[in-house]
């Protein structure tokens, strides 16, 4: 499929000062982690794409919160590092629901070898797909959550 701007959705769980992260062994990268997240399919809004990333990725149910960061790879900017579609990635702040123990799927994404907690002070020395160690250990420190507004969702306010 060709996209101007693949739109992503993902999930940041944090528990206990610990956030959870996907394992990939990249044959180009060797092994590399990310959140939870992945591209929005067709008839599917941006939290359905979250709660299912998160089961496909580490078989949890989750509460989908606000949104937690943005982030942008524009290839052209970043001399094509991670290939030639522009992507805007929505991270949004979740919790766990009772019982549920994150763990790898049946059937993994390709490359995909674990799920994992990460100490939050460790995060920065954890090599990332993305280089947002930082970002997203600042965002645990001071968050500044951002409010979703779903058009589904608004009262009809014309009279």
């Amino acid at each position: 499929m060709s996209y101007h701007i693949r739109v992503r959705a993902g999930a940041v769980i944090i528990d206990n000062n610990k956030i959870l992260l996907t394992e990939y062994n990249d044959p180009k990268r060797g092994v590399v982690y990310d959140l939870p997240a992945g591209g929005i399919e067709p008839n599917e809004s941006i939290v359905e794409a979250v709660i299912r990333e998160a089961k496909e990725e580490a078989s949890i149910d989750i509460e989908v919160g606000p949104l937690a960061f943005v982030y942008e790879y524009a290839p052209h900017l970043n001399s094509e590092k991670f290939g030639n579609t522009h992507t805007l990635v929505m991270m949004f702040d979740c919790t766990l629901k009772r019982g549920s123990i994150p763990k790898l799927p049946l059937k993994p994404d390709p490359n995909q070898t674990g799920v994992k907690w990460f100490p939050i002070s460790e995060l920065e020395n954890v090599q990332l797909y993305a280089n947002i160690g930082k970002q997203i250990k600042d965002y645990t420190l001071k968050k500044r959550n951002i409010e979703l507004l779903e058009e589904h969702k608004l009262l009809v306010g014309i009279t």
